[in-house]
């Protein structure tokens, strides 16, 4: 199963954010195991970035941003996945409908963010962290 991971996912466990990195962190140790595929964009990586460097300083985050790509793969944002998010009117936010049309790309099966109102539009499966893995996990 090829699962993306939303930026805010990323973010809670590069910043151990409680009360949801015990999930995140469940659900990225997934990679690679149990027929998982785990991926996320570009731009998740870089939002990503921004909020861990923010708390622990670029090098450190940098780091751990390394050790993040070991148990992912990227997905391609490209110019159709820009422009389809730009003309979708169901599309609120465009970062959400960048990732998701790369997601979609991608051929995955599933969106897991925190933030599924962002999805709203998705014909993708959207899940939370929690309910991902008592649903399909366990």
């Amino acid at each position: 199963m090829k699962v993306f991971i939303d930026a805010n996912i990323l973010v809670t466990v590069l910043n151990k954010e409680y009360p949801l990195f015990p999930y995140a962190a469940k659900l990225l140790s997934l990679s690679n195991r149990f027929g998982f595929e785990l991926c996320t964009s570009p731009t998740c990586i870089a939002i990503a970035f921004y909020f861990a460097s923010k708390k622990c300083g670029e090098e450190h985050a940098k780091r751990k941003i390394r050790v993040l790509l070991e148990h992912l793969r990227l997905t391609t944002v490209d110019e159709p996945c820009t422009i389809k998010a730009v003309e979708n009117p169901r599309v609120l936010g465009l970062e959400d409908g960048i990732q998701y049309y790369s997601a979609e790309l991608a051929s995955c099966d599933y969106i897991i963010t925190e933030n599924l109102n962002d999805f709203h539009f998705s014909e993708i499966p959207l899940s939370n962290c929690r309910d991902f893995l008592i649903n399909e996990v366990d």
